[in-house]
């Protein structure tokens, strides 16, 4: 009999349930997608260093996931309690008829039930479908190749996703348990009929409110454009801060502030039902304010990790073809304490053996004692500011013959110096630009009390050895007899492999990893710290892919939840406003005029935080792009598309199922 009635209502309001399946079937496909990450690896043709990363990245998934898991689980009881909110009318009768409140409690379980296996199901069946794009896009970031396209199905992700929201749904049981049990029968019966009373504070004080939310506003962005990304700084803080609050306060006097505007624009707000749609959007920012700031804030921030992730992993990577002119690199910090102090006897040491047509050369860095602050005269306001945050970075002298050797390694031809000549070099952004201006002004500069020609007219951008990172801050080219009394920095090794580079790459590599893993004994040698261009390649790529997943991940579970809660708040509007629609009804207006109104208002609301977010994310798209610089050009073009497309889908989709879900309550009033 029960279960008979717990159908019955679940066909009966299926369109109320609209929203709740939508959420509950993306939730589930969304958590589904990315937990099935790990396995992926039967598909994908990876290398150790890959399938590490795939491994780690399934471990932060993981983890990310129990966050998303309080997230979602709030929100599945969030829209859950709008549902017995609107149905307590219906619960009511039940009482009259004499059903107690657990019979109420159990037909409630099993229409929680009913709904969570059909959703579950569903989203289950479009995360099957989506995870088998998500490896495509996986092999695509990783560029490795599907060995053979199969079927994705990852048994322990459908486990992990049925525990997850089996949890979720028996809370939701429970706490349906709980209100119904607080639940008092003229209560129930009188629901419909309560309204909530519109109250508008002073319109000076909502005046002043929206001015300091401008000031606010203001100033955050001013601050973050000139601190950029560096947290250190105290405007950083400052501007996430004022960010935040002129947030809520935009909220919180738009209610007051637009209905003033609106006032007074008599054209406007007199014409058709502009008055009632006015108050009903203010009525509902006003009692709202605090969520649509919350919402509005995690839509900035989708915006951000879903526009700049892409960007950055792209920029990085390109920039790896610039910091990667060799095989294999490798280096020995040179300490005065140390029995070896070069790459080359700590390299014979071990008994380490090159393979026979590996091309390889060693050379030295000297620390130089001057110091990028002298460059300091004639350069603009900028560039001055810059060089402040990195003034005590310290040359390095390197011979003009090392130099030169590692040019022909690379197949570029010798450069020749000048008895007081000197090359100064750079592949730091912020680095460079400071030497390009010095250099417009300037042709000389000082070391060691004498001036020397400097042969350059703009920074040298070279990479002298495989890295990740451009980490050729400030470099100066010198004849070698300036080096002949200064203390070796560090010690260097470039190889190019020769026709076995498989070979050479496994030695090297193990090598390297030896020493990173404490295998090698290095107290009476040196440590050795190298990378081969495989490796760099393997650790930018992981790192980078593992942030834009997480970012991704979370951008669309914010995205969601975001606009899951700003539908359910107009349902709940819906439900608490009969009988404004009855009135509306009473004094003439048609259902076309009705339903004009609705599409109004959820459009409006819908908006609200979004056309915040979107401004936000301009400021902090162009922030994160000056970072990105750094490592290569930014290019957010396709990453913006997709996050588009992204937002218009569920945008749409949560839109069209309020606006139809709304018009349904109204109708059926």
């Amino acid at each position: 009999m029960y279960s008979k009635i717990a159908i019955g209502n679940v066909k009966k309001s299926f369109k109320d349930y609209a929203i709740y399946f939508l959420t509950l079937t993306l939730a589930v496909s969304i958590f589904y997608s990315f937990n099935s990450i790990e396995s992926q690896k039967a598909i994908l043709e990876m290398n150790n260093s890959t399938m590490g990363f795939v491994d780690t990245l399934s471990k932060i998934i993981g983890g990310i996931s129990v966050f998303v898991s309080f997230i979602l689980g709030s929100l599945i009881v969030y829209a859950n309690n709008f549902l017995i909110k609107k149905r307590k009318k219906e619960l009511g009768i039940y009482m009259t008829l004499g059903m107690g409140k657990g019979k109420i409690s159990k037909i409630l379980i099993l229409e929680t039930l009913i709904v969570g296996v059909i959703s579950l199901a569903s989203g289950l069946i479009l995360g099957l479908i989506m995870s088998q794009g998500l490896s495509l896009f996986t092999s695509k970031l990783f560029e490795v190749n599907m060995s053979e396209y199969k079927f994705i199905f990852s048994t322990s992700a459908i486990i992990k996703t049925i525990i997850y929201f089996g949890i979720i749904f028996l809370i939701v049981m429970a706490f349906n348990v709980i209100v119904i049990s607080r639940y008092k029968i003229i209560d129930l019966l009188t629901a419909g009929k309560k309204n909530e009373n519109i109250r508008f504070k002073n319109p000076i004080i909502y005046l002043i409110t929206f001015i300091l939310c401008l000031i606010s506003i203001g100033t955050a962005y001013k601050l973050i454009l000139d601190a950029k990304l560096n947290i250190e700084d105290i405007r950083f803080s400052m501007s996430i801060g004022l960010g935040v609050v002129g947030t809520f306060l935009f909220f919180y006097s738009l209610a007051g502030f637009g209905l003033y505007i609106f006032k007074n624009s008599k054209n406007i707000y007199f014409r058709g039902l502009n008055i009632f749609i006015t108050k009903q959007i203010n009525s509902k920012v006003n009692t709202n304010f605090i969520s649509m700031s919350i919402i509005c804030l995690m839509l900035f921030l989708t915006m951000g990790m879903l526009s700049t992730g892409i960007g950055f992993k792209n920029a990085l990577e390109k920039g790896l073809e610039k910091t990667t002119p060799f095989d294999a690199s490798a280096r020995v910090f040179a300490n005065e304490d140390d029995k070896i102090k070069s790459i080359k006897d700590a390299l014979n040491n071990l008994g380490f053996k090159f393979n026979d047509k590996d091309k390889y050369l060693y050379y030295n860095t000297y620390d130089s004692g001057f110091e990028i602050k002298n460059l300091n005269k004639g350069l603009d306001k900028e560039n001055q500011k810059n060089l402040d945050k990195i003034e005590d970075i310290g040359a390095d002298f390197i011979k003009i013959s090392e130099y030169n050797d590692i040019r022909k390694l690379e197949g570029k031809k010798s450069i020749s110096l000048g008895k007081n000549e000197v090359l100064i070099m750079s592949n730091n952004n912020m680095a460079s630009k400071i030497i390009n201006n010095f250099l417009e002004n300037n042709k000389e500069i000082k070391i060691d009390k004498k001036n020397y020609k400097v042969k350059n007219e703009k920074a040298i951008e070279d990479s002298l050895h495989t890295t990740a990172l451009a980490d050729n801050m400030f470099t100066i080219v010198v004849n070698d007899d300036l080096t002949n009394k200064l203390q070796v920095r560090e010690s260097y090794l470039n190889v190019n492999f020769g026709e076995n580079s498989k070979n050479s790459e496994e030695k090297l590599s193990k090598l390297f990893d030896d020493f990173k893993n404490g295998k090698i004994d290095y107290k009476n040698s040196a440590f050795i710290y190298g990378e081969t261009k495989v490796q760099v390649y393997a650790e930018s790529k992981g790192m980078t892919t593992i942030m834009l997943f997480i970012g991704i991940y979370l951008g669309i579970i914010f995205l969601i939840s975001s606009m899951a809660v700003l539908a359910l708040q107009q349902l709940s509007e819906a439900s608490d406003s009969i009988e404004r629609y009855k009135s509306l009804r009473r004094i003439g207006a048609n259902d076309k005029m009705i339903n004009k109104s609705i599409f109004i208002q959820t459009l409006i609301y819908f908006s609200l935080p979004i056309v915040l977010a979107f401004i936000h994310s301009i400021v902090g798209i162009k922030v994160s792009n000056e970072f990105i610089a750094m490592y290569g050009k930014p290019d957010i073009g396709l990453s913006s598309l997709v996050t588009a497309l992204i937002f218009v889908f569920i945008y749409v989709g949560y839109f069209y199922a309020t606006y139809t879900g709304y018009k349904n309550i109204v109708k059926n009033s």
